[in-house]
């Protein structure tokens, strides 16, 4: 039963307005002035032990929401993901053979599916219940400063719930690029800080670091794909749209190496339609690269092949969205929805299909202009470790103008993708450090990515606690339907009185 309009007190069988606070004394008042949340629509007044049992009941049912939440969203991005791989799959593969193999796929897609949802549904769990067990013993107030960034560091060791061999290097150093940037937005409007992290605030910082990226990726791309993890060697390699042939013909002549491969080269492009006859002694790989066509031909039509390849990665990074976040909106003005996903599955894919075609271009310019990508050395058949990673920076420089094709992409989109491609190259890059003998390996230390993310985790959880100005509106959303919104540190969170509205 509501509280009464009349103005009766408690005393004449009212509302409940009498229930114990943090600190363990009493809100008293009169529900004329006063609104209790928890009681609406009970008949009796709570007394102190049937509160808590109420309180007790509201920190389980808020676990185990965040825990289904957190599993509904895993499931659903790896779940959609896995979908649109497996159709694009057995699109490619309609023949007998393919059907084991089609099966295996299947497998994996369901445990990759579940595998991601456990984890973000333990992390959610795992989050709320020590943030709730911490509030309970030590008072929301006073711990209110520290509780979440504990929670989140302590939540992210359920990232062993993807597989506890499986290193997720990549993924954490990403994250732990969303902590440092939300950590930044803090550091710009504390007057501490300020002046340190004014040059955060530069408007194309993101275009840059997505040269820097560049550089670093396309390169190893080319020279050292090993140093790329398995599955982003796979996307580049589709995208990057040529054969391991011609990537390795490019790699011995930019690194100045003997050719040992050519004849298989012309043997690729015969199995294409295309005679052509390979010089050994070329210092420029353009009839590698496209054979008889010309550079800007070659551009051209790569970018139209590029696009074709691009609009099936992006569809359901606009579609899986549309469908989870904005399905109340999408019966209301369908047409809106999805014309702003399909515009964007375009731009999208655009960006893509121009970033790839623009390294290429890119590289045939440099070559032509400076006739050698740098100063060859045969050494054995191999080269030099220290040498290796002096190529790598030297034909760097000729991927460096490829990001700025990110300018093609919405502006809210291009910080995403930058600090993905950052996280991609500080993995390359140390890894080429590492095997060149540069950096130390520990085997005491073998699980560094949990290490860091929960790190990351600790920090951004402290952030959407404490500073949640410095989240953008559409993750601050997924985040309070997730873990529920966090009442201000004064506050006694989800029992609280509120005013009654004048009437």
């Amino acid at each position: 039963m509501c509280p009464p309009s009349d103005g009766s007190s408690a005393a004449d069988g009212g509302c409940c307005i009498r229930f114990p606070t943090e600190n363990g004394g009493d809100h008293v008042g009169s529900d004329k002035n006063l609104f209790c949340e928890h009681c609406e629509g009970f008949s009796f007044p709570l007394s102190r032990s049937s509160f808590l049992e109420f309180n007790e009941y509201e920190r389980l049912w808020r676990i185990v929401t965040a825990s289904a939440k957190g599993f509904t969203i895993g499931a659903g991005i790896k779940g959609g993901l896995a979908l649109f791989s497996l159709l694009s799959r057995f699109s490619r593969r309609k023949r007998k053979a393919g059907i084991e193999n089609n099966s295996e796929a299947i497998a994996t897609a369901v445990k990759e599916t579940l595998r991601y949802g456990f984890f973000l549904g333990t992390f959610a769990g795992t989050f709320v219940s020590v943030d709730e067990i911490i509030s309970s013993f030590g008072g929301h107030r006073k711990t209110a400063k520290w509780r979440s960034l504990l929670a989140g560091a302590i939540a992210g060791h359920s990232i062993l719930l993807t597989g506890v061999d499986t290193q997720h290097t990549s993924l954490a150093i990403y994250i732990l690029m969303r902590a440092m940037v939300l950590a930044s937005r803090c550091g710009i409007k504390s007057k501490r800080f300020g002046r340190i992290c004014k040059p955060l605030t530069w408007a194309h910082g993101d275009i840059f670091l997505m040269c820097l990226s560049s550089s670093q990726i396309l390169s190893a791309y080319i020279l050292k794909q090993d140093s790329l993890p398995p599955s982003y060697k796979s996307f580049l390699n589709k995208h990057g749209g040529k054969d391991p042939l011609i990537l390795q013909g490019v790699k011995e002549i930019a690194t100045g190496m003997a050719f040992s491969n050519l004849k298989a080269i012309e043997d690729y492009y015969k199995m294409n339609h295309i005679d052509i006859k390979l010089d050994p002694e070329m210092k420029v790989p353009c009839s590698i690269i496209h054979g008889h066509q010309s550079c800007a031909i070659h551009i051209v039509s790569f970018l139209f092949q590029a696009y074709k390849r691009a609009v099936p990665v992006y569809l359901p990074v606009y579609l899986i969205p549309a469908l989870l976040v904005h399905r109340q909106d999408l019966l209301k003005r369908p047409y809106t929805i999805l014309g702003k996903g399909l515009l964007g599955t375009a731009r999208s894919s655009l960006f893509l299909s121009a970033y790839c075609s623009s390294a290429w271009m890119w590289t045939c310019i440099f070559f032509r202009i400076f006739q050698r990508c740098n100063i060859p050395l045969v050494a054995m058949g191999t080269i030099d470790p220290l040498f290796s990673i002096i190529q790598c920076n030297h034909f760097s420089l000729q991927q460096f103008p490829a990001g700025l094709a990110l300018a093609i992409e919405k502006k809210s989109r291009r910080i995403e993708i930058s600090l993905y491609c950052l996280a991609r190259a500080i993995e390359s890059f140390f890894t080429c450090m590492a095997d060149a003998g540069y950096l130390p390996s520990s085997k005491r230390f073998k699980r560094a990515d949990v290490v860091i993310f929960s790190l990351s985790t600790a920090i951004i959880m402290y952030c959407y606690e404490q500073e949640r100005e410095v989240f953008r509106s559409k993750y601050l959303n997924v985040l309070d339907w997730v873990f529920g919104v966090p009442p201000p540190p004064g506050e006694t969170p989800r029992y609280k009185i509120k005013p009654k509205a004048d009437e």
